[in-house]
């Protein structure tokens, strides 16, 4: 797995001075940022694709990137409860904080899937409001896009007419690239697939995928050497397809469990950037299921 020393800022769109600054935890809602604002907007990205979106440290570059931002797009629903928090309490910027226009949380927009009955701690990273991966359905990021183009026009008035124009143009290109995956995908239904973590829920759902075993016990509890023999035994008799993860997971488990179940490990993008041609949300969905698409061969 490619890893990341230190943490990178990723500026996704040319620096304007008179352009209104928006922090992005993830590279999937800077990419959608960048095409309802264009060169409206300076975006900035917290977290790559090789790093986990649930543990950043709070350092000062990040610190400085949101105390300027007019806005903030994350996921929400906890995904970034162990670092987001602390890093608004440091930003001393009220327009970013919960309850103002400058607080978008994407997740908010959307229903979520595995909503956990029961909030119990010894069940792992649980999150309350249920399942946070909710960017890999496209019908999320149609929803989602919506709701952010209303918020750019509250916070920029002045160039409202601008961001109706490219909500327009992006929702058009969208639905249709839409119609062509599901078409390109209508023989991926069923696969069966083994997954590192729950990341891939809402993209399997979309799909009507059947992720038949997680590896992790517990969401972000690494499984143990016992947890990966058990798996083993249970899944000898019908292996799935492959074993999926995403580029920040650890490879080992997936690796081992592919090896002992003669199955291809194969690593999703997940995000922007977590491939050498994902550049975008376009390219993300693309590759992703071109992936999917050269297992079921």
């Amino acid at each position: 797995m490619k890893s990341v020393a230190t943490l990178i800022l990723l500026i996704v769109t040319p620096v304007s001075a008179s352009a209104i600054d928006i922090f992005a935890c993830e590279p999937e809602w800077g990419s959608l940022a960048t095409e309802l604002a264009g060169d409206k907007a300076n975006v900035t990205v917290a977290t790559t694709a090789f790093q986990d979106p649930h543990r950043l440290q709070a350092k000062p570059s990040l610190i400085a990137a949101i105390r300027r931002a007019n806005m903030v797009i994350c996921t929400g629903a906890d995904l970034e409860i162990g670092w987001l928090p602390l890093l608004l309490r440091r930003a001393g910027n009220s327009s970013i904080q919960a309850g103002n226009p400058g607080h978008f949380m994407a997740a908010d927009y959307v229903r979520k899937l595995e909503v956990p009955k029961i909030i119990d701690r010894s069940q792992g990273d649980i999150h309350p409001q249920g399942n946070p991966h909710v960017h890999l359905d496209p019908r999320n990021i149609r929803r989602i896009g919506i709701a952010l183009g209303d918020r750019l026009r509250e916070i920029d008035p002045a160039n409202a007419a601008y961001y109706d124009s490219r909500l327009a143009d992006f929702q058009s290109r969208w639905n249709e690239s839409i119609d062509v995956w599901e078409q390109n995908s209508a023989d991926l239904a069923g696969i069966r697939l083994a997954s590192n973590h729950r990341s891939f829920s809402y993209f399997a759902a979309w799909l009507d995928l059947n992720i038949v075993a997680t590896l992790e016990p517990k969401p972000g509890i690494p499984a143990s050497g016992a947890q990966l023999a058990t798996l083993l035994e249970q899944l000898s008799s019908n292996p799935p397809a492959a074993v999926i993860r995403t580029p920040y997971a650890n490879e080992r488990p997936s690796k081992w469990l592919s090896t002992q179940l003669k199955i291809p490990e194969v690593k999703l993008p997940y995000t922007i950037g977590g491939a050498d041609n994902v550049s975008d949300l376009f390219a993300l969905f693309e590759e992703s299921i071109a992936i999917l698409r050269e297992l079921a061969q």
